[in-house]
């Protein structure tokens, strides 16, 4: 009887430990369609693609897609507190590829992105940011001011970045829809795969504050 009750007291104070470690990460992929997945079903989209593959190596995740087809890093900034409500453990922030095709400012995108990032750091969620590349046909100036961008907000605010989240895809007929910029869910496939290490880390940081 004694050795019941005091395995219960024992559970009783283990479990919530062990619920929060094995509890999925909640993440949110805040972007524009090229991770919302526009001309995809569902469940080829980037997060969708992301969330499965980690799952694949035993990392359970809770993953939002907070994709919105046509947003600008100002759109992303201005609809930040509804797609990414409490208890979001982490944001995959992907924005500005509608920045750069638009020709905006890149004064503004940075603005923007920085504002991002400062906010979800002042709610203590850990950031990760995927990179841009302006198209050449602004000219090298604009693609300086605007490349600049990701690089300088990842040394200032010391978050991890992956620096074109486009790489090994754009530019490719194969791997990109009839539009040549959105990728095919192959395409998506390649994306995941070259991110898997930096969001593995990332991942790892945030488990680890969770302890």
């Amino acid at each position: 009887m004694h050795i019941a009750v005091l395995m219960l007291a024992l559970m009783t104070v283990l479990n919530p430990a062990w619920a929060e470690a094995t509890k999925p990460l909640k993440l949110v992929v805040l972007g524009d369609s090229l991770s919302a997945g526009l001309g995809l079903p569902a469940q080829q989209a980037f997060p969708a693609k992301l969330q499965k593959a980690l799952q694949a190596k035993g990392i359970e995740v809770d993953m939002t897609n907070a994709g919105v087809s046509g947003d600008t890093s100002s759109g992303g900034r201005d609809r930040l507190d509804w797609s990414v409500p409490d208890g979001t453990e982490g944001v995959i922030v992907e924005l500005g590829a509608n920045d750069a095709l638009r020709g905006i400012d890149p004064d503004v995108t940075r603005a923007a992105l920085t504002e991002i990032v400062q906010r979800l750091k002042a709610r203590k969620i850990p950031v990760m940011l995927c990179g841009m590349l302006a198209p050449p046909n602004y000219g090298a100036d604009y693609a300086a001011r605007f490349n600049s961008i990701y690089p300088d907000l990842s040394k200032k605010f010391d978050v991890p970045l992956y620096p074109f989240f486009l790489d090994g895809v754009a530019a490719d007929a194969k791997l990109n829809q009839a539009d040549g910029i959105h990728p095919t869910a192959a395409g998506v496939d390649i994306i995941v795969g070259n991110m898997m290490p930096m969001v593995e880390a990332f991942l790892g940081t945030i488990s680890e504050q969770r302890r």
